[in-house]
């Protein structure tokens, strides 16, 4: 079964799938071995650890491509691509979902943002034509080469437009072939509980920022509205940056390491999970200095 056809059968499944944001092949592994189903392959999340820049609409498609080859390279779960605008009309997103297809997307999450798009958070937004939108669906429907590869439509308008727009548009873009619909930035429960009612029969996705601009519910909560994907899309990365900086300070402090225990991982815990093992395993077995 193709990591597309697993994703699409966790969406026919009853319950809600939570799906943390990596950005690496490091935060991907972290993701699958803590237990989670599937992942998002951050756009911000990418543009912040790779270009050290605010997610602005800054990263190229060859650039997110490869984090997304080298994470789907180190996991078996499906990855959602975050795939911004498709870097351009519609004939870009055709080289686009290609690129992300090879790269080992089991799904793509495209937005009806004006290039260059900025984080669904932030203010100064603009979104194109529903027209434009819709044909940029299309272009995915008909150039994937695997059937099973999941459409995730977003709309950026409620912040431009309003949620009358947004859901007028999600529902034209699950007309045009989408399979999920993701209105982002929602401003209280009441829009969360709007979202749902009047897009009934199409899985929704609700976007758990903290600091942003939705409420914050939890799994259970967002499944009880009738939400089927939960991202947490700059969980693992902020968790991260906050972790690193407390050690890096704690080293700044005190010019050394001795008391940095609590504050980082033990030797033998990061080896395991870059698989050290398995690397001497493969020595053992291919190099030719083991035979002699």
């Amino acid at each position: 079964m193709s990591k597309a056809t697993r994703f699409r059968e966790l969406l026919k499944n009853d319950g809600i799938i939570v799906m943390p944001g990596a950005y690496d092949g490091l935060s991907a592994r972290l993701v699958e071995e803590t237990g989670f189903q599937a992942m998002l392959a951050t756009g911000a999340g990418i543009s912040n650890s790779q270009l050290g820049w605010a997610d602005v609409g800054l990263t190229t498609m060859t650039e997110v491509a490869q984090a997304i080859s080298r994470m789907a390279d180190v996991t078996t779960i499906p990855i959602l691509a975050d795939a911004d605008t498709g870097y351009g009309n519609a004939i870009n997103v055709i080289r686009m979902v290609r690129e992300f297809e090879r790269a080992g997307a089991a799904g793509i999450q495209i937005e009806d943002q004006v290039m260059p798009k900025k984080c669904g958070h932030f203010t100064g937004k603009d979104v194109i034509s529903k027209k434009e939108m819709i044909y940029k669906i299309k272009a995915i429907v008909e150039n994937r080469s695997n059937p099973d590869l999941v459409i995730v439509a977003r709309t950026d308008a409620r912040a431009v437009n309003g949620l009358d727009d947004a859901l007028d548009r999600a529902y034209a873009y699950a007309e045009a072939g989408a399979d999920v619909t993701f209105i982002e930035a929602p401003r209280s429960v009441e829009e969360l509980v709007r979202i749902t009612r009047e897009l009934k029969g199409i899985p929704q996705v609700a976007n758990m920022v903290e600091g942003g601009l939705t409420p914050l519910l939890s799994a259970k909560e967002l499944e009880d509205l009738g939400f089927k994907i939960m991202l947490c899309a700059n969980t693992a990365l902020r968790g991260a940056i906050k972790g690193a900086r407390a050690a890096l300070e704690e080293l700044y402090r005190e010019r050394s390491q001795k008391n940095l225990g609590d504050l980082i991982c033990t030797w033998e815990e990061r080896q395991q999970l870059v698989k050290l093992h398995e690397i001497q395993n493969w020595e053992r077995k291919y190099l030719h200095w083991n035979k002699e």
